[in-house]
């Protein structure tokens, strides 16, 4: 026999062999035993949480002929016949793919039949929501008062798109997302049956990854199963398979965040890149971790709402000590807008790095939670004594005050303090030292990192005014929003200080869509364009 998945291998027969919807079960065999049955049944919930296997297990019962404890004997002819999938009288229906009036109409002229085996026909229609308009109005009445031996039992995803004169006819039953612990028990307990060797902390994982779904829980099992045949499935394979990150990397990667280490942030990701993880799987992932940092943060008992081992939950106390809440907000916000559009993008690592540039540097942004993170950043730096305050700019504030007419004092100096040597005076720079800049913007370039120096790489310049260069974006450019700093202006200022000894203004501005700025000076065919790329 051909080899067959996990899912459907193990797919429940009976109502005991239902993880994780006791409230259904136990609902659903008291009927059965008191012989409550009812005409019209509607399971909602998630993928894979037992909708349709309960639906199967449902129209076995009632029509088992030995009935035990409200589920069905699967010794009987009739529960044999069912298990085979070739039961007369229990008939599945696909919503999805027939959606028609014509199929419900299908379906009315079959029930005015009687069962030729058991004592009721059950109609399963899987995606319910799925029917049109006309369809669920041919089945409106019919499902109000069906013959007695018919049972209509339907399920679906979203409940909310079915009409509301279908759910007031039926019982609605609704399927709860199954625990990690429901999900990891059952899952060893099938690995014990087939023999494979699976350690608890990879079970875990794969329950996680589930979210709550039974099916693709034993699905993400087989394909990791598939992968390392005949070898003991660790945690480390399960994340290898699944292109997933060890939370061990977020906990590195968090603590550089919250430094503002662009640096060390830039190197993890390129750890993850080489070793071939999925970067959409690496932001949700990301943003579940975050999301149990808040909540670390906000319980006293983490345990009970974080399902962790203690080490990890340990680190994450340590970490959000070192993190505002209104932080971890602007994080996960800036993680989730990549994630929404890091799916369709061909630059996944690009989009990923802006994205953990942000957070290194709330600067770049305006908003509320940005300039809390900003002033968080400077109590840290304060605390740790790690900031630097120039004087001079504070003197120069108090020789200008004057009382009656006389300047302000300054406070006497030790005799032995060391004399601040004045700084070197830098002459403006003229129109030629600007031009000459914009001629040899490469010099500018080459005292870039990779990543900015590829930000900068399709601009035009300008001389504008006496001592000033511009530095001009195209409309479309994203990166202008990116450049346009007071940080990046400071920096290119210093590098071009440096070069030539003279003080150049620098300037940004983004090129209007009309295309009226004829006063830029295009260079770009001066520029060396074999400038080295490099993979950053």
């Amino acid at each position: 026999m051909s080899y067959q998945a996990l899912y459907r291998k193990f797919r429940p027969n009976t109502f005991d062999e239902v993880k994780g919807q006791d409230h259904i079960v136990t609902t659903l065999k008291n009927q059965i035993n008191s012989d409550r049955i009812g005409h019209a049944y509607l399971f909602c919930g998630t993928r894979g949480t037992g909708k349709t296997s309960v639906a199967k297990i449902l129209a076995r019962a009632v029509n088992c002929e030995n009935p035990v404890d409200g589920s069905p004997c699967m010794e009987c002819e009739t529960c044999k016949t069912s298990e085979g999938g070739s039961a007369p009288n229990i008939i599945e229906m696909d919503a999805a793919s027939n959606n028609g009036v014509d199929d419900v109409r299908q379906i009315i002229e079959e029930i005015q039949y009687s069962p030729t085996v058991g004592k009721y026909t059950v109609y399963i229609i899987d995606e319910v929501h799925m029917l049109s308009g006309p369809a669920f109005n041919a089945l409106l009445k019919t499902l109000e008062e069906p013959p007695a031996y018919v049972i209509f039992i339907l399920a679906t995803t979203e409940p909310h798109k079915i009409p509301v004169t279908i759910l007031s006819r039926c019982q609605r039953y609704d399927f709860k997302r199954i625990s990690i612990e429901t999900i990891v028990d059952r899952l060893q307990e099938l690995m014990d049956k087939e023999g494979i060797s699976v350690g608890e902390k990879a079970l875990r994982y794969i329950a996680k990854v589930a979210d709550g779904s039974m099916r693709d829980a034993l699905s993400l099992l087989d394909q990791c199963i598939a992968f390392y045949s005949d070898q003991e499935l660790t945690y480390e394979n399960v994340l290898e398979v699944l292109g997933a990150v060890d939370s061990e990397v977020f906990s590195r990667l968090i603590r550089c965040i919250i430094q503002g280490d662009v640096a060390s942030t830039m190197k993890i990701l390129d750890e993850v890149v080489i070793q071939g993880r999925e970067l959409g799987q690496f932001v949700n992932d990301f943003i579940w971790y975050l999301r149990n940092l808040m909540l670390v943060k906000g319980s006293e008992d983490a345990m009970e709402v974080i399902d962790a081992p203690m080490e990890r939950i340990e680190a994450l106390k340590e970490e959000s000590e070192m993190v505002d809440n209104e932080s971890v907000m602007r994080y996960i916000r800036v993680l989730s807008e990549t994630a929404a559009q890091i799916k369709y993008s061909d630059q996944k690592r690009v989009l990923l790095e802006i994205a953990l540039i942000k957070l290194n540097t709330p600067a770049m942004e305006n908003d509320y939670e940005s300039l809390v993170n900003r002033i968080s950043v400077l109590e840290n730096k304060i605390e740790s004594g790690n900031i630097k305050v120039d004087a001079a700019p504070i003197r120069r504030a108090n020789a200008e005050v004057v009382t009656n007419g006389n300047p302000l004092p300054e406070a006497d100096e030790p005799a032995d303090a060391p004399k601040e040597e004045p700084e070197e005076a830098v002459e403006k720079a003229v129109p030629e030292d600007v031009q000459y800049v914009a001629d040899n913007w490469n010099m500018v370039l080459n005292h870039m990192s990779p990543l900015e120096k590829a930000n900068f790489r399709k601009v035009s310049l300008a001389v504008k005014g006496e001592d000033t260069l511009l530095i001009v974006f195209e409309p479309n450019d994203i990166m202008f929003g990116e450049c346009n700093t007071i940080e990046m202006i400071d920096m290119i200022n210093t590098i071009i200080k440096e070069q030539i000894k003279k003080d150049v203004q620098v300037e940004m501005t983004q090129k209007k869509s009309n295309g009226n700025e004829n006063y830029f000076q295009i260079i770009s065919s001066k520029i060396d364009l074999e400038i080295e790329e490099e993979d950053f």
